[in-house]
């Protein structure tokens, strides 16, 4: 289904967009289409006064699990947020140690201070920090928009079952376009 509407407080969360993430090898699509399409969104999101969020990963949860889980002793940079997002005074950085974006984090407080009721998601990995924001979003009562050609993973089969049987269930799917057509018709 495609995106319908856009509430008139939406913000955007483009979440893991960093230089350690986005130098992976690899990927469902092309890491650049991504990152085009991503700050396509945001600088969309800026030009209507909209709230536009970035979230970068810096560790992991604890606990443990059958794959060999991801490295926690950052080479310098590695967090640091893409320069193509033009990151601006006013956005909002989330620095994230789990998987989605409202663990542990001020982000919930933040939308909630400037009456977000929807957020559009977009960014790295579709089936885990995507997801995972998404899930607590709809959990925590955000309408989801989901721009979908602005998100890959490392594995074709796990974006796939995000994009065609996860999000359908907890939110709204739109292409870039759609979504900044939407925004554009609201103004």
């Amino acid at each position: 289904m495609t995106v319908t509407t856009l509430d008139p407080m939406t913000a955007l969360i483009v979440v893991d967009l960093q230089k350690g993430v986005v130098s992976l090898p690899g990927g469902a699509h092309p890491m650049e289409d991504i990152v085009e399409r991503a700050c396509a969104l945001a600088t969309a999101f800026r030009r209507h006064g909209l709230p536009v969020v970035l979230v970068n990963v810096a560790g992991g949860a604890p606990g443990r699990t059958e794959q060999q889980r991801t490295r926690q002793d950052f080479p310098t940079g590695w967090t640091d947020l893409i320069p193509e997002l033009n990151q601006q005074p006013r956005d909002h950085v989330v620095t994230k140690r789990t998987p989605g974006a409202f663990t542990r984090t001020d982000l919930e407080a933040h939308l909630r201070s400037l009456e977000v009721t929807q957020v559009v998601i977009a960014g790295v990995a579709t089936s885990n920090g995507v997801e995972v924001t998404a899930r607590q979003a709809y959990e925590l009562g955000l309408n989801v928009t989901l721009a979908t050609d602005a998100m890959t993973d490392l594995h074709s089969d796990a974006h796939t079952w995000s994009v065609t049987r996860v999000f359908p269930r907890i939110g709204e799917t739109g292409t870039t376009q759609n979504i900044i057509n939407l925004l554009e018709r609201n103004a």
